[in-house]
């Protein structure tokens, strides 16, 4: 039987769960992949913590010379995060012709190019399965399950903390600032959570994944980002009445006229497969030209979920004898060729404070018009001091267009724009 031996790197919440599932499921690798899956190395700062956690004192590594030097390590697990100390170590490891399996989104979205061409040179492999999405199995589904297709729209739920502030917005009536201090209280959210509230992490996923779908490099900067700091219970309110369900939403589409990525706050119908993703799940709603719709639920996030998606890739490395690398040129950015959309298409949800008076009504819906935006339906509210409410959902447009409007409107001085986000019609 092939024996593989794992050096994981980081034994935080994800390097820990990954080394229970690798022990506890030890026997069953190799009952059920002919593959016997040995920790052979740990590297963790905190020596005694890892002892504590069951690893053997020989095995606690205080270096990544100490670990890539091991000849019984053929497969490294980076678990560490950021761009730092893991960009270094898993390079070092890539060098010293160790397949690398990584959770971190950030590396791979930003310097994917570097660590593919060092795998390539020294005949290493690079898998990122746990990099977006948790332990919901969309890279290998892209990758190995819906290859056949031309795919050409993915849209997702793929950061399972503004999730879980948005459902409690959402069905429990909180305020963002008291849904946002119970996600950091169940750890869900970061002291600092800036990277999840405002779109930043789900930037990174996105970016990986409709590189990989749309088979073309697909730069982080090319990604239009915009978080759910700004989302009030009006907000969340409005849209139930009008039979929505604010999420926040990575869309990516590949069209005749280009890629359109883009991360965002959007109302979606309430009988949408994605309105019903709640608290801290994930799921991805993938459309192929062959096989039609395909969405994947499950756990975004956490120690076992997260550590499924590592160890996956690592039995995959071991069972297969060729590395995969990208289907396209994967350089730092984008091919000359690539087109992007930055004007896209959407329908928009648009809340006004207003004068409560003759004309006002009049003045929007003439601004709306010479910029080409319709209505689809309106709801005015009474709001006392002489002001009222006027929530207006548009038919599909163009953002440009949008942008312009509520500049126009914000200029007229009868009226105050309180908040634009967009709609799936």
């Amino acid at each position: 039987m092939k024996k593989v031996g794992v050096a994981i790197l980081g034994f935080g919440v994800v390097g820990n769960g990954t080394y229970r599932i690798l022990k506890e499921h030890r026997e069953l690798y190799q009952r059920t992949q002919e593959v016997d899956i040995v920790v052979e190395s740990v590297l963790e700062r905190n020596k005694e913590r890892a002892i504590s956690l069951g690893v053997e004192e020989d095995k606690v590594a205080s270096s990544i010379a100490e670990v890539i030097s091991n000849p019984d390590v053929n497969i490294v697990v980076e678990c560490i995060g950021g761009i730092g100390a893991a960009r270094e170590f898993v390079m070092a490891a890539l060098h010293a012709g160790k397949t690398v399996v990584t959770s971190n989104k950030e590396l791979v979205c930003k310097y994917s190019h570097e660590l593919e061409r060092a795998a390539k040179r020294h005949n290493a492999g690079l898998y990122f399965e746990a990099s977006c999405v948790g332990g919901v199995p969309i890279i290998r589904t892209l990758l190995d399950g819906v290859q056949a297709n031309n795919i050409t729209s993915m849209m997702g739920i793929i950061n399972g903390t503004t999730n879980y502030i948005l459902t409690k917005m959402t069905n429990g009536g909180a305020s963002y600032s008291d849904a946002l201090k119970e996600a950091q209280r169940l750890g869900y959210a970061e002291a600092d959570p800036t990277a999840d509230v405002e779109g930043f992490d789900a930037a990174y996923k996105l970016s990986i994944l409709s590189s990989l779908a749309f088979h073309t490099k697909v730069p982080l900067g090319k990604v239009f980002r915009e978080g759910i700091s700004g989302v009030s219970q009006e907000d969340i309110q409005d849209g139930k009445r009008l039979g929505y369900v604010l999420k926040l939403l990575a869309v990516g589409k590949q069209s005749e006229n280009g890629i359109e990525v883009r991360v965002n706050p959007t109302f979606i119908r309430k009988e949408h497969p994605l309105a019903s993703v709640n608290d801290s799940f994930n799921a991805v709603y993938i459309t192929g030209d062959a096989v039609g719709d395909v969405m994947l639920y499950g756990r975004g996030a956490g120690d076992l979920p997260t550590g499924s998606a590592i160890v996956s890739d690592i039995i995959y490395a071991a069972t297969h004898s060729e590395n995969k690398y990208s289907t396209f040129k994967n350089n730092a950015a984008a091919e000359k060729d690539t087109k992007f959309v930055s004007d896209f298409r959407s329908a928009y949800y648009i809340r006004l404070t207003v004068q409560d008076k003759s004309g006002v009504l009049a003045k929007i819906s003439a601004l709306f018009g010479k910029n080409n935006i319709s209505i689809v339906e309106m709801i005015q509210t009474e709001s006392g001091e002489d002001k009222a409410t006027l929530v207006i959902i548009t038919h599909e447009t163009h953002e440009l267009a949008v942008r312009n409007a509520v500049a126009k409107i914000d200029d007229t001085g009868v009226a105050t724009v309180e908040s634009v986000l967009r709609v799936v019609s």
